[in-house]
């Protein structure tokens, strides 16, 4: 299979991202290979644009984390994919309707690669995110080999714990993130965001994510992590998230509301590879 992409990025988080709209999808073995940073192209996460099913969206995308996994979200990425459907004719419109697994999701192109997108409305119900909880509450918490974690659980699109910390220059990012992924908790699996608040406005964020490990910038992960920061009290409406790669304006008016991410995009360089 040879296949035609372009390698991009979002605050640093970068994709490989391919038209699928004409072709068959790369099998895991091959999206395994392509995301290799050592053997293949290297990126975080494979984004394909593909038919939608949806008469009222202009392009379907299907997202491949680098262990040959479906995710279901990823707002960096979808911000990628808004720039490269405008710039290869897969959509007319600076204004995108994308069916993704998780529903619709709104993109706006702006001037010098910004982007914003409207990432759907956080569901918050243990049954929806999911997590092994019979109630919902604002915050939950697991006993790790002695140490008690607490957290808040979100799914936007995909499921996300978020851990407040003091500094998240020390978080245990690595630790915490493979052991929470693998508890029982969660049963499809979590990205875990370490969120440290500055301010009303403004926090920091690492972020390790499932199927892939920690990564420079993620989009839904920094929606996650206003929406905990909001409903446990301390957020304005609209927040900036610093991640290692850079920061991204995150607007959230509360319960029952989309949550609106815009950031920058780059495009890296475009070529072919044998899979």
């Amino acid at each position: 299979m040879r296949l035609r992409f372009s390698k991009m990025h979002g605050i640093g988080n970068d994709f490989v991202v391919a038209d699928a709209t004409r072709s068959s999808l790369p099998d895991a073995e091959q999206i395994r290979r392509l995301a290799d940073r050592r053997i293949g192209v290297g990126c975080d996460q494979v984004l394909m644009a593909v038919r939608p099913t949806d008469p009222g969206c202009d392009l379907g995308v299907v997202i491949f984390n680098t262990d040959g996994s479906r995710a279901g979200q990823c707002g960096n990425g979808m911000r990628c994919m808004a720039v490269f459907a405008r710039e290869r004719g897969l959509v007319a419109s600076n204004e995108i309707t994308f069916e993704m697994p998780g529903g619709r999701v709104l993109a706006s192109v702006g001037d010098g690669g910004s982007v914003s997108v409207r990432m759907g409305v956080p569901r918050l119900e243990p049954e929806e995110i999911p997590i092994a909880s019979p109630h919902r509450a604002a915050s939950y918490r697991l006993d790790l080999d002695g140490d008690e974690i607490r957290f808040a659980a979100v799914s936007m699109g995909n499921p996300h714990a978020v851990v407040r910390v003091p500094d998240v220059e020390r978080a245990p990012v690595a630790r915490l993130g493979r052991a929470l992924q693998a508890h029982p908790f969660f049963p499809e699996g979590v990205n875990v965001g370490f969120a440290q608040p500055l301010s009303r406005n403004r926090l920091r964020l690492r972020v390790f994510e499932r199927g892939v490990g920690e990564t420079r910038a993620c989009g839904s992960g920094a929606c996650a992590a206003v929406v905990a920061g909001r409903l446990g009290g301390g957020l304005d409406a609209s927040a900036r998230v610093e991640l290692p790669g850079g920061t991204l304006g995150i607007r959230w008016q509360g319960e029952g509301e989309a949550v609106w991410m815009t950031g920058p995009t780059a495009w890296v360089f475009d070529a072919e590879i044998e899979l």
